[in-house]
Parts: C-alpha cells; structure tokens; sequence
C-alpha cells in the first residue's frame, strides 16, 4: 500500500487531486490541514482517507503526521512558503521520508521570456521572491523532489499540458488546475519520474502576453 500525506489538502488543485488518487486502489491518503472544515463530504467519506489538522510551520506536529508515510505531496501557499519549506524538509528528514513534490509558481528562476516574463513578475512581486527561496531551500536538500512550477491557472475542465525542464524558457501563459492535478497523481503513480527536477507545466498553444483568459 502507498502511503500519501497532502499537505495543504484544502488547496483548490489538492482538492481535484485527492479523488484522483483515490482511483489508485493501491493508496491511501492523509490530509494534513489548517481548516478540515473545508473538507467535501465526499472527501471526508472515503474510507482511505486520515485526517489531522496541523499547520506546516509547527514542526512538531509536521514530524508526527508524516510517520509512516511514503510520498509527501505539498501544496502550500502564502507569505510564510518559506519557512514551511524549512519545516517540511527538516521534518521530513527527521523520518527518513525521500519523496516531495512540491507545488511552485512560473518565474522563479526567471524563466518566463519576453513580455509575459515582464507581465508575470510585475503581476507577482515579491511573491517570486518568496517562492524562489523556498524552492532553493527543497533544491539543496537531498530529498527526492519535484518541483512543479504551473502557468497561471485557470478552472477549465480539461487535462492538456506539456511540460519545460529548468533549463528551459516557460512556454505557455496557462494551465487547468485539473492539469497540474493530473500531474500529481501521475507522479504517485509513478515516484521514479522527473526525481529531483524543477518542471514547468503549461497547456500547450497559449503562448502569448498574457492568459487567454485575463486579455478577456
């Protein structure tokens, strides 16, 4: 059986992940939350599914949740992505888990060319800044990560996105959270794909200024 912990399970993409790898008979999941409160029905359901409120900042209770997990998928966000970082890596470390993927953002490595490059950081600030630091932090760690960097994110019920290497210009303007989704669980599918490496992820053919949907 494949013990999966979702950190940040309330999180909109974590939300279209959980069902998905609920269809790998072979799972089972903890959700590791601020607010459990803004769990489904659905989800709180399932008989695969554990539950504990935490925050990723209190090592402590990080270290307790990850016992016996195998694959710790982090889908965290805000102005302390930071230390959370600091927090899962170090917790992480602390029960011999190797296994991360980890949700970023476009643009931290500055990889995002021309004018939607320009867009994108003015649009973010020093939220790249913050998201760049974290990703140095789980980069420099000897854990088994993937960092995922999404396109902006739209809700479009379609799984259609391509996939850049660090080394490589970000392509597209957007991606269905549905898409990222679709990643995840393709990576607790398969642990062994794209270990220790930071990937951008995009739908194919949005090249441009801006998102299709924002130039709307």
């Amino acid at each position: 059986m494949k013990r999966v912990i979702i950190l940040g399970a309330a999180g909109q993409i974590a939300k279209l992940v959980e069902p998905m790898l609920l269809t790998q008979h072979d799972v089972r999941l903890t959700l590791f939350l601020r607010h459990p409160e803004k769990l489904t029905d659905s989800a709180l359901d399932k008989k695969r599914i554990k539950i504990i409120t935490g925050d990723c900042t209190h090592y402590t209770k990080l270290v307790a949740a990850l016992a016996d997990q195998d694959i710790v998928y982090a889908n965290l966000a805000g102005k302390d992505i930071e230390t959370q970082a600091e927090t899962v890596v170090k917790a992480m470390r602390a029960q011999g888990l190797r296994r991360l993927i980890w949700i970023s953002t476009l643009g931290i490595y500055d990889e995002v060319p021309g004018e939607f490059g320009q867009w994108n950081r003015d649009m973010l600030g020093g939220y790249l800044e913050a998201y760049s630091a974290a990703a140095a932090i789980i980069e420099h760690s000897v854990l088994d990560y993937t960092l995922i960097r999404p396109a902006w994110l739209q809700d479009k019920d379609e799984v259609n996105y391509e996939i850049t290497s660090k080394k490589e210009p970000f392509k597209g303007t957007e991606v269905s959270r549905k898409s990222v989704a679709a990643l995840v669980a393709s990576l607790v599918a398969d642990p062994t794909a794209y270990v220790r490496q930071s990937i951008g992820i995009d739908k194919p053919g949005t090249t441009g200024a801006r998102p299709l949907w924002y130039a709307k």
